[in-house]
């Protein structure tokens, strides 16, 4: 009964999104139904952390193609690997609804009973040296080959726990399910979790979604893997056109400084600093950069007051999609090109 249930839940996922206007597969138009397919096919649902960005098709043709060159296609590293990365950054982050989807489907993938010591003890050394990707540490307990498959997840995962802080829910099971039926339901999402997951699509083939693309410097860790260097290349470009469209030129220049000096770690409970930072805006330019800067650093701390202010001056899904992805993005990127500096790479 509880597969039964859950199945069309999860086809009705997309009513999870709130604060845009989700797009439904039947409304959709034939750029976002393409992605939509695709995202059904191999990740085995229509993800609402990717089809929250519907209102935006390039962007949120680059938010597919970052996670299924990374978590989904196959490659050098396994997707039980991928997984515990996943959940690890979901968790920094603050993202219950990521740690759910990914720990849950880790859990499937590689359960307490059946798994060898070694292959799980492997699988959580690299999400724990994720987990301590803003310190300092040993060395990275995987391959240089494997790296930029890892490093794009974790990257992905910085993105897309922005955005999902933002625009759904904290669980992605049903709201109103009683909790006796939620250890169930969490059972049946990982078996269909893990069902797509043992079918690997290969690597590469979601690329033409979006125009070729020069590699940024900050995504050097990428170049060692095609797949993974192509598909960052495109959505760094897509995102960052989209971030000329949407976000004012002053917001773009205070986050880059801001980022420059950030340690990687939330800014704490109040929003004060947020505050300080936007003064030096033109007045009409501040709520975008109060909702950037927040995006970046704090996204659990959006909320629909902040958005409200935001669309007073800039109506319309596109560009608070728009400017959302780019914030979040960047401060990925940055935090990606962070780990550049400790992870051996197939590149170099």
């Amino acid at each position: 009964m509880t597969t039964s249930f859950l199945r069309p839940a999860l086809r009705r996922s997309m009513a999870q999104v709130h604060r845009v206007a989700p797009v439904r597969p039947a409304d959709a138009g034939k750029e976002v139904a393409g992605v939509f397919a695709e995202v059904e096919r191999e990740f085995g649902m229509l993800a609402p952390p990717i089809g929250l960005h519907a209102a935006s098709p390039a962007v949120l043709a680059a938010s597919w193609v970052m996670l299924r060159e990374t978590l989904v296609a196959g490659g050098r590293a396994d997707r039980a690997t991928k997984e515990a990365v996943a959940a690890a950054v979901s968790a920094a982050n603050s993202c219950p609804y990521c740690v759910e989807v990914h720990g849950t489907t880790l859990a499937a993938l590689l359960p307490g009973a059946s798994a060898p010591g070694s292959a799980r003890a492997a699988v959580e050394a690299s999400a724990d040296w994720f987990r301590a990707d803003r310190g300092q540490g040993a060395p990275p307990p995987f391959s240089a080959q494997a790296a930029p498959e890892l490093v794009g997840v974790a990257v992905t995962f910085h993105y897309l726990n922005r955005m999902v802080n933002l625009f759904l829910a904290p669980s992605p099971l049903p709201t109103g399910l009683p909790a006796a039926a939620r250890s169930a339901a969490r059972a049946v999402l990982g078996r269909l979790m893990r069902h797509s997951a043992r079918v690997a699509p290969p690597a590469g083939t979601s690329l033409d979604l979006l125009p070729a693309a020069p590699l940024p410097q900050d995504l050097r860790w990428a170049a060692g893997t095609p797949s993974v260097a192509g598909a960052f290349a495109r959505a760094a470009a897509a995102i960052d056109a989209a971030g000329a469209r949407s976000v004012p030129d002053g917001v773009r220049a205070l986050l880059a400084d801001r980022l420059a000096d950030w340690d990687g770690r939330p800014p704490g409970i109040s929003r004060g600093w947020v505050e300080d930072a936007v003064a030096a805006l033109p007045g009409d330019e501040r709520p975008a950069g109060r909702l950037a800067l927040l995006t970046a650093e704090a996204s659990y701390q959006v909320d629909d007051g902040l958005v409200a202010e935001f669309r007073r001056g800039r109506p319309g899904d596109a560009a608070l999609i728009e400017l959302t992805s780019w914030a979040a993005l960047t401060a990925a990127r940055e935090l990606g090109a962070r780990l550049a500096d400790r992870v051996p790479t197939a590149a170099g």
